[in-house]
């Protein structure tokens, strides 16, 4: 399959979250998804909400079952959590978080906003079009610029602490496309190729 699929994140959880995480990403990893987020919010009592992947991009509501029923006996084995939550598992979204190398290189051209552990250019919070990626880092165009700040800033995947595409109809319009691409891409490998 592709080179991305055991990537490794690069921003990932702290605390219980990393703990589920570290519990659930084998499992999922078997069963050729890769996990995007962990994260356990306070609503509706607990839910331990996931967020996952095809190493294609794409995401069904039959995928969040199948790897929802993967994971809930591995969950209550480990029994990270000692109160009763809710499970949820669900792709990432359009305006996903970003949290591999390869996310920026395939967002390249979109709009993302992103904070860094460490002052850059005077300052930790980011917004701007991704316009360069390589194994280091990122460039960004800034869409807002303040009086003597540069319009470009390259951010190290080192002090990245969080990422997330903006939602705009060019990335609606080209997630929409990938994934229209992607299902066709899966039909035909299950030989449904009429050549």
């Amino acid at each position: 399959m592709s080179h991305t699929e055991h990537e490794a994140r690069i921003i990932i959880e702290t605390g219980l979250d990393l703990r589920i995480a570290e519990i659930i990403e084998p499992v999922i990893a078997s069963m050729d998804y890769r996990l995007v987020r962990v994260r356990l919010m306070n609503q509706n009592g607990l839910t331990l909400q996931v967020m996952a992947e095809r190493n294609d991009g794409t995401m069904t509501v039959e995928d969040c079952e199948t790897i929802s029923t993967a994971i809930s006996p591995v969950l209550d084995v480990e029994d990270p959590i000692d109160k009763a939550y809710h499970l949820e598992v669900s792709s990432p979204g359009i305006d996903r978080p970003m949290v591999r190398k390869s996310d920026f290189l395939r967002w390249q051209g979109h709009i993302v906003k992103c904070e860094t552990s460490i002052m850059i250019d005077n300052r930790k919070r980011f917004r701007g079009k991704i316009v360069e990626t390589n194994d280091e880092g990122f460039r960004i165009e800034r869409d807002q610029v303040a009086y003597g700040e540069a319009p470009s800033v390259t951010i190290p995947f080192t002090a990245l602490s969080e990422a997330k595409l903006i939602l705009t109809d060019d990335l609606i319009r080209d997630a929409l496309r990938a994934d229209k691409l992607a299902k066709a891409q899966a039909a035909n490998q299950n030989g449904e190729d009429d050549e």
